[in-house]
């Protein structure tokens, strides 16, 4: 489905030194799942089930998630679903992030974080010994720099860092990679796509089959149901600590909660708000909400009268009452008044910043001369209805009247995010969609990109901090750059989603934080 693209092939061109800036989904769709009486209670007699522990005794997790990808090429394909199973796992690179955190970074293919010269121009790394791609051929190298020197897709180093970024190898042992100038997202880039390392010499189609370095690899993919992993026995680093891990992909809510509660799943992630409560007094298991940078947002097209008039953002902002989307979400979220969430470092709370007013809100929209505004939100057709029923009534108390234009992903993507090659301005009035991605704070001062708003102090400031040595200066710069942005109201930032799993009683392990886009398996374990 062109949904888990996230737009990446209509992506504008970011600016030097930015980061792919794209808006990632969740998703939900409809298939169905009986459950078998007979066969529950035989499992409630023995005591349990067999989803953790095969007939030949296999450590073995299944997973139940909502967005399938397209194909397997995360070197080349956009969508949070390739990141959210293949890194980490499948996929590493020199560095990676530790489990559950956003900036505590760890060597992986390295021996040992890098030495960074005085001028924070040039990075080295030492090499691990004894690392083999699931080929079975030993990681060289040329198979690092020629991964981290690859052009021709958003999500290479070049594109992220900069054209000018080289990566060279002085011997077989040794990487260093030369800056322009310094940028203090190399170390955030190298965790993540952009610094994966790839084999030279595979000649496989990465679109079907997987050629890491991980502690998994690729045992099955049934298209439209499930991937299977299992566990890399030549793995260079810790054993693993599953044998075989299944994703079953069940984009429908109702049916994935039925896979659950039937004993098909060890883990659903998430479960959709409003069925949460389907999993009170099931002692099978228990409910975790992860802290996550998804997060529900309201766009607005600034390119387009009246919404080109600050005052009509700040009125349609300060119109809606966070605290009613939250309960619109059954609980699972967190109010946030700024592009930055609480997990991520240059966090702060900015709720006071075009907060819920309504009477102001009125008052701003006269004083900009606008009365009887009708305005169309565009949203895909796979959200649930109750945020956006929330927002209908809450214009109309200000005297605005919102269509909802409730469409199939691609239209949404024809229609809001990707700019038309004439140069015209995009033809929707708001957008409501769930950015997932973390540190994606770029894409508010990134030129073309669809809120079609970039405040000149807030892109300086980034670009100050971007260019920061000390981490402690790069992130004020960000922290002030964010205040700049939520003023400016290109959005309104309706909910930090903190999505609910529901997590086996005999799981232990499983992350706590991002598990829509990142499921780091490294000490999972099943009884």
């Amino acid at each position: 489905m062109t949904e888990q693209t996230g737009g990446a092939q209509n992506a504008p061109q970011y600016r030097k030194r930015s980061r792919s800036a794209k808006p990632l989904l969740w998703v939900i769709a409809g298939i169905a799942v009986a459950v078998i009486v007979a066969l529950v209670l035989f499992f409630t007699l023995r005591g349990g089930d067999n989803r953790a522990e095969g007939g030949d005794g296999t450590r073995t997790l299944t997973v139940g998630l909502t967005l399938q990808p397209t194909n397997l090429d995360i070197r080349k394909t956009g969508g949070v679903a390739l990141d959210q199973i293949l890194i980490d796992n499948v996929y590493q690179g020199l560095v990676g992030l530790r489990s559950g955190s956003l900036d505590e970074f760890v060597p992986v293919l390295a021996k040992d974080l890098p030495e960074i010269s005085d001028d924070g121009r040039t990075y080295t790394f030492t090499l691990r010994d004894g690392v083999a791609f699931h080929s079975g051929n030993a990681l060289t190298a040329k198979d690092v720099v020629d991964s981290l020197n690859a052009e021709g897709s958003n999500f290479t180093l070049k594109h992220a860092i900069g054209p000018d970024t080289v990566a060279t190898s002085p011997d077989e042992h040794t990487i260093v990679i030369s800056l322009a100038t310094p940028n203090s997202e190399l170390m955030w880039q190298l965790a993540n796509r952009p610094g994966l390392v790839f084999e030279s010499a595979y000649t496989g189609d990465l679109a079907s089959t997987t050629n890491g370095t991980g502690p998994y690899e690729l045992q099955d993919w049934r298209q439209g149901d499930s991937i299977t992993f299992v566990s890399n026995t030549a793995y260079w680093g810790t054993a693993p600590t599953l044998d075989q891990v299944v994703w079953r992909y069940i984009p429908d809510a109702n049916a994935a909660v039925n896979a659950a509660l039937g004993d098909d799943l060890d883990v659903l992630t998430p479960v959709t708000s409003s069925l949460v409560g389907q999993f009170d007094g099931d002692d099978r298991f228990t409910l975790q909400r992860s802290a996550s940078t998804d997060v529900f947002t309201l766009a607005y097209n600034s390119a387009k009268a009246p919404l080109n008039d600050l005052r009509v953002r700040q009125a349609l902002s300060q119109a809606i009452d966070s605290q009613a989307i939250i309960d619109a979400f059954y609980g699972d979220g967190k109010p946030l008044g700024g592009p930055i969430t609480d997990i991520e470092p240059a966090y702060e709370d900015l709720t006071s910043i075009n907060s819920y007013d309504p009477a102001h809100a009125k008052q701003l929209l006269a004083e900009a001369g606008v009365s009887n505004l009708t305005l169309t939100l565009t949203v895909p057709n796979h959200y649930p209805n109750d945020p956006i029923n929330v927002l209908v009534t809450q214009f109309a108390e200000i005297g605005v009247t919102l269509k909802v234009d409730s469409v199939e992903f691609p239209t949404w993507l024809s229609t809001v995010y990707t700019a038309p090659a004439d140069g015209s301005p995009r033809g929707y009035d708001l957008s409501y969609v769930d950015h997932v991605e973390p540190n994606d704070f770029v894409n508010y001062v990134t030129p073309g990109y669809y809120f079609d708003l970039v405040n000149p102090e807030a892109l300086k400031l980034y670009d100050q901090a971007i260019e920061a040595t000390d981490a402690a200066t790069a992130i004020d710069l960000r922290k002030q750059a964010a205040r700049i942005v939520a003023a400016d109201a290109p959005a309104k930032w309706l909910i930090n989603y903190t999505p609910s799993s529901a997590i086996g009683t005999h799981v232990s392990g499983f992350p706590k934080s991002n598990t829509n886009s990142r499921i780091n398996l490294d000490g999972i374990t099943v009884k």
